[in-house]
């Protein structure tokens, strides 16, 4: 059936059907009998086709409304879809000046069990990938005629040959280090001049990259992901399009563009919307600007525009069979739409789960996002989770700061002691650095102690813990901190290379080390509910020494975190609360017992992660 409707639709969309009004694509390309919402809206495009008029007869599928827009190469159609309808061909029937024809627009069975999948939770541990950069496992697809930009290895931001068969080459890798969930930079396609290989430029939200592969690749990479029990989450971008997106030559209205066709640069001002004294010209500004004359800003308020991002997220989590969705630059959005998009994709995937980038240190900032938070100004949010920056700020300034007297894990202290304004702390993303920033083993002046440190706490404290593909590795770059150099490849992602990541063959013995420290972790933070839910008692550093319980019914595991340079005592009278009567814990990085009863001494510079007994 599959192979029949990809014959039809090729005839019927690629050979001219009449003179005058001739179809060139229908989006979105298909969808799916049993879902929630029984509306769905069809865009059509092709020369003249906003001149036709549109019919279907097909038992529990009736137009409900048609809207044509200034430009007469689009019509929008609005369907309602019984929930009792059979799968099959949708027959529309289109006469305009022309004469007649026909398209047959495939109806999906959705599988029982579509609405009922579970979203990355705070039991995984995600692994951050940029697939033009992870490793090339098709040599054929370097190259795509027609595509402006081709294979440039030489140069940092040009397109390196990373692909779909690549990352799927590895699952046996990310399984061995833990991981339970992928998150993908940007697949979708980006045919732009140069510096399209990061994938936020987006001109087809209905397209893989050819460069990475195809749709179908895309869907069987995340079928294999969950065989082997890993979670797929897809990088969306609905702030901006790429300028070479294709309806940028031919606008269904200029009122998709914000500011169109002028360039009007953002202000960056992320406060404005918790601001009470902030104009209505600022926060226009904020939102309606543009980041680069490349990225054209989308305007959400738009309504045929807001349709058609909310309906394509669903057909890719449907499509693709996605865990969740990390959306780009959150804050520069219409608010009101996300708000609507997020309610939208969680009626129909109510265990679904979806983190928002809100590039902030300031917590209150990032906390106005969550859902259920009540805000001042009555907005409802209703995203599930946010990237944590204030921690990852937080963690930063803990492993950098000197301090007479010690006190610099105060900075973690500090930092989460303010979940009090998060309405779930626990589904926050917590990470030690990203595709966007210096890596962590840069920003620790490459002291492995430090990373160690603060690795470790990224794995035991709460939230949901992100690492950056070759964190695990210590990948570095100059300390220009350019994009280019930090989304650097994975070594043994190419044919040729002399150090492999992924064998271990090649690596320094500090990047080994490392590597084997982090596989140790996050198996063993794998099968510990504790740290997935587990409750948290913290007390305030003292000496530079900083110590954290998670605990629930069943389990308690005392996290200490030594900063000092010389082995330490610790007093244990002090953790009565947290120890709640256990006098024994064995570390589960050396495997070492403590008496509990009487001080320990703590090694230098070094994490201790205690179960108690």
């Amino acid at each position: 059936m599959k192979r029949y409707v990809a014959i039809v639709l090729t005839i019927l969309l690629n050979i001219p059907l009449w003179s005058t009004a001739q179809i060139e694509r229908v989006e979105p390309p298909s969808w799916w009998t049993g879902m929630k919402d029984s509306s769905l809206q069809i865009m059509i495009y092709g020369k003249n086709i906003g001149k036709s008029d549109v019919s279907l007869i097909y038992p529990g599928a009736k137009i409900t409304e048609v809207h044509r827009t200034n430009n007469s190469n689009y019509l929008f159609v609005d369907l309602v879809i019984a929930p009792n309808i059979d799968p099959g061909n949708l027959v529309f029937s289109l006469n305009g000046e022309g004469g007649k024809q026909t398209f047959e627009y495939f109806l999906k069975e959705r599988s029982g069990e579509s609405a009922e999948r579970r979203g990355f939770s705070n039991a995984d541990v995600i692994y951050l990938l940029m697939p033009d950069r992870f490793a090339n496992g098709d040599r054929g697809n370097d190259e795509i005629e027609g595509l402006r930009e081709g294979l440039n290895m030489s140069d940092k931001y040009g397109r390196h040959g990373g692909d779909l068969q690549g990352i799927s080459d590895h699952i046996n890798y990310f399984r061995d280090m833990g991981f339970t969930a992928l998150w993908l930079n940007p697949v979708l396609k980006n045919d732009q001049e140069k510096e399209s290989y990061h994938g936020y430029a987006i001109t087809d939200f209905y397209k893989v990259d050819p460069r990475l592969g195809t749709n179908e690749q895309y869907a069987e990479l995340s079928k294999n992901l969950k065989d082997r029990g890993i979670k797929l989450i897809m990088d969306m971008v609905f702030n901006h399009c790429g300028s070479e997106h294709w309806w940028m030559k031919d606008l269904p209205d200029s009122t998709w563009i914000n500011n169109y066709p002028d360039f009007f640069i953002t202000n960056h001002l992320h406060i404005l919307n918790e601001d009470p004294y902030a104009s209505e010209t600022d926060i226009r500004h904020l939102v309606d600007g543009w980041f680069v004359s490349t990225m054209p800003d989308l305007n959400e308020r738009d309504p045929l525009l807001a349709k058609y991002l909310i309906q394509n997220s669903i057909w890719w989590i449907e499509y693709a069979g996605l865990a969740g969705i990390r959306m780009d630059t959150y804050p520069y959005n219409d608010k009101e739409f996300m708000a609507e998009w997020n309610r939208r994709v969680l009626r129909e995937y109510p265990h679904f789960n979806i983190v928002g980038e809100e590039w902030s240190d300031n917590q209150a900032v990032v906390a106005y996002w969550q859902k259920g938070q009540h805000n001042r100004d009555g907005y409802r949010p209703d995203l599930p989770s946010l990237m944590d920056f204030p921690m990852q700020s937080a963690l930063v300034k803990a492993m950098n700061e000197k301090e007479e007297g010690g006190n610099t894990l105060i900075n973690l202290f500090n930092a989460l002691a303010m979940d009090y304004l998060y309405p779930d702390p626990f589904n926050l993303v917590i990470f030690a650095d990203n595709h966007d920033m210096s890596r962590f083993f840069m920003q620790v002046n490459q002291d492995t102690s430090l990373f160690k440190l603060g690795m470790a706490y990224i794995l035991t404290t709460r939230g949901i813990p992100q690492i950056f593909y070759g964190t695990e590795i210590l990948m570095t770059h100059p300390g220009s901190n350019e994009h280019g150099d930090i989304r650097k490849d994975f070594p043994g992602g190419w044919p040729g290379d002399q150090v492999n990541g992924f064998t271990g063959e090649g690596l320094q013995p500090d990047q080994l080390s490392i590597q084997n420290y982090l596989r140790q972790l996050i198996n063993w933070r794998k099968n510990e509910e504790v740290l997935h839910s587990g409750k948290i008692l913290h007390y305030s550093p003292q000496n530079d020494a900083y110590v954290y319980f998670r605990y629930n019914d069943t389990k308690r595991i005392m996290v200490v975190l030594n900063k000092n340079n010389e082995p330490t005592e610790l007093e244990m009278k002090r953790f009565s609360q947290g120890l709640h009567g256990l006098i024994k814990g064995k570390d589960v990085i050396s495997g070492k017992s403590y008496d509990l009863t009487s001080p320990i001494l703590l090694p230098a510079r070094r994490p201790l992660i205690l179960e108690l007994e």
